[in-house]
């Protein structure tokens, strides 16, 4: 059972995935008054449907210094969450199947080193089997990060809105948000049903509906809805400890420590952004189970579990659209994570509640305004 909101706020989130909820938890620890409006439940789409990576690897080098910091909370996890949200420093590896692979590998470590990055690491045939002696022996080597890792998307789903809960944040699910005007001194969230929330700032946090909300206040982005699909399987003996990931080929894998083994890859079923079903598309999750035995051929009889999938806004350059509105003053925007925010969560919520406070949050945004799309 939830609270009636108070009739204005310091803060409005819109939308109940890990993004909008940790923007919500950090509001409130900042002091703020925080409402959160869902249209279903809490996680319902992207967030329980990730792969679950915490990921600096392989990051777009507009992302690599929030991936970075974002590791530093998810260890953190147990304090600032109350959970450690199924968290484990695995490390991650992007595996080379051919040479090409290897010299695509080769030059995006050239790539990071130029930028001053030095956090991953290039290693050659030897060294992957000594780190992976299960994967298939076609394999010619891999860039690795030793302190990436993973979590475990719906307990981190449950202790991040617990704990904004907590902190006294209002939670409204089944409470779809329809627009956002601007008035004086703040701003005004329309709700279906003609009811309005009135509150000094608002974070547009609604995933793949952002854009549409974005477009409403005369921001066209971008951004395509996709279902995207995971996979587990029953548990098996441990075969891998690493997440691992593909270079050329759309794959990632990691094993629990029950031993079940959870795929995903970016496989995309069907999404329905006016009725916010999804639909599998099998011939996907088929190829991506396909890919996963082609590196673990120990995976060729184990029997699946279930497979599901969940809505996420994909943005046409891969980047999320993440600062404030160009037209509405008040109005900051987090959404399009584009299927890699899992990772970047802890952090988002501490960059949107600076953004709402006018602090200054030390990371260089310009590369995911809202307006890039207009300017191409």
């Amino acid at each position: 059972m939830t609270a009636a909101a108070p009739d204005r706020v310091d803060l409005a989130v819109i939308g109940g995935g890990l993004i909008g909820l940790s923007a919500a938890v950090a509001a409130a620890r900042a002091g703020l008054s925080v409402t959160l409006v869902e249209a279903r439940t809490c996680g319902r789409h992207a967030s329980s449907a990730s792969a679950g990576g915490v990921r600096s690897l392989n990051r777009h080098p507009a992302e690599i210094a929030l991936a970075r910091r974002a590791l530093e909370l998810w260890r953190r996890a147990p304090a600032l969450f109350g959970d450690h949200c199924g968290y484990a420093e695995s490390s991650q590896v992007r595996v080379a199947e051919d040479e090409e692979a290897m010299a695509g590998l080769e030059a995006r470590l050239a790539r990071t080193r130029d930028l001053g990055w030095d956090h991953e690491k290039l290693i050659g045939r030897d060294a992957l089997y000594a780190r992976v002696p299960s994967l298939a022996d076609h394999c010619r080597g891999a860039l690795v990060v030793e302190d990436d890792g993973f979590a475990d998307p719906l307990r981190s789903v449950h202790a991040f809105r617990r704990t904004a809960r907590s902190l006294g944040v209002t939670i409204r699910e089944n409470t779809p948000a329809e627009a956002v005007t601007a008035e004086p001194g703040g701003v005004v969230v329309a709700l279906a049903g003609g009811a309005e929330l009135r509150a000094r700032v608002a974070v547009n946090a609604a995933g793949a509906w952002g854009a549409g909300l974005a477009a409403a206040v005369g921001e066209a982005v971008k951004v395509r809805p996709v279902a995207l699909q995971m996979t587990v399987t029953e548990p098996v003996r441990a075969f891998v400890k690493p997440v691992i990931g593909t270079h050329g080929r759309k794959l990632s894998l990691k094993q629990s420590e029950h031993g079940t083994v959870v795929i995903g890859g970016g496989f995309e079923g069907r999404a329905d952004l006016a009725t916010g079903d999804s639909d599998l598309d099998f011939a996907g999750v088929t190829q991506n189970l396909a890919n996963a035995v082609r590196l673990f051929p120990i995976l060729a009889d184990a029997r699946v579990v279930r497979t599901w999938c969940g809505i996420e806004g994909i943005a046409a350059d891969d980047l999320p659209v993440l600062g404030p509105s160009r037209t509405v003053p008040g109005l900051i925007h987090a959404f399009a994570f584009s299927g890699h925010g899992f990772a970047l969560c802890p952090l988002i919520g501490e960059v949107v509640a600076d953004l709402a406070r006018g602090r200054n949050h030390g990371f260089d945004l310009a590369p995911f305004a809202v307006d890039r799309f207009a300017e191409a």
